[in-house]
């Protein structure tokens, strides 16, 4: 009787298992590259920190724990006010741009521009092409201009060829073909005025030519208070009303007797 059929001893040793070259190093090389790698390993190592770079870091550690929350309020802080520092920078930016306007030849101001308040806290505003600083008050001035506001929103603008302004006084004084226009349709023309403009009064006492609505005028002077928004003429005078209606004519007052 025959034995079944055994694999022979020799056959595993015969039978080609699959190989890798990258696992076949030799024993040498892989040991010069742990000595390689150990030597590049203690080039590498660290020095032990002293107390005085440890005392360095403590310092420097505790003055980030202050400077960066101050930082963070500064910054929380900067948002909270740009409203306010974009509208300071929008002011200063107008003020620049308006001077950058004006140009200074000779001790002459061209383009000058000047405001300031009455007594009732209303706006003017007077403005020149050429103004000459003669002294410490006063300022000559070359085709002046001044804005005023009357009570009840109403305004008025009076120019004339030349003027002296006393800035302490709150004074203007204008010659030489003086133009006042008023927003009630009312149109003067003289050769003088005189401005209050702390207590926003207009007089003159040269002979005037007005119109308006209530017709054609010609008299010796005028007087305006704006606050009480009141017009009178003095003197004698002409008059070529539009109608007959009284409250068409502003008040007309003469040396002898007041118009009805």
């Amino acid at each position: 009787m025959t034995a079944p059929n055994t694999p022979d001893a020799g056959s595993s040793d015969d039978r080609k298992r699959p190989q890798r070259d990258d696992f076949s190093r030799d024993a040498a090389a892989l040991a010069a590259l742990r000595e390689a790698m150990r030597d590049q390993g203690q080039s590498r190592q660290r020095n032990i920190p002293t107390s005085s770079d440890l005392a360095s870091r403590r310092r420097l550690l505790d003055t980030a724990k202050w400077a960066l929350p101050l930082l963070a309020a500064l910054l929380l802080g900067s948002i909270a006010v740009w409203p306010e520092i974009a509208r300071w920078l929008s002011a200063n930016r107008a003020v620049m741009q308006e001077m950058s306007r004006m140009k200074v030849e000779s001790g002459n101001l061209e383009g000058a521009i000047y405001r300031g308040l009455d007594a009732h806290n209303r706006p003017y505003m007077i403005t020149a092409r050429i103004a000459h600083q003669n002294g410490p008050d006063r300022v000559d001035l070359v085709d002046p201009v001044a804005d005023t506001h009357m009570a009840g929103g109403g305004w008025a603008e009076i120019k004339a060829d030349t003027g002296v302004y006393m800035q302490h006084e709150q004074t203007l004084n204008l010659t030489g073909h003086v133009v006042l226009y008023r927003d009630d349709g009312t149109l003067l023309n003289g050769l003088t005025a005189d401005i209050d403009l702390h207590r926003s009064v207009i007089a003159s006492n040269d002979w005037v030519h007005a119109e308006g609505p209530f017709g054609i005028l010609d008299a010796q002077g005028y007087f305006i208070d704006q606050h009480a928004n009141l017009l009178q003429f003095v003197g004698p005078q002409r008059v070529i009303r539009n109608d007959d209606r009284q409250d068409a004519m502003p008040s007309l007052t003469s040396p002898a007797h007041k118009a009805p």
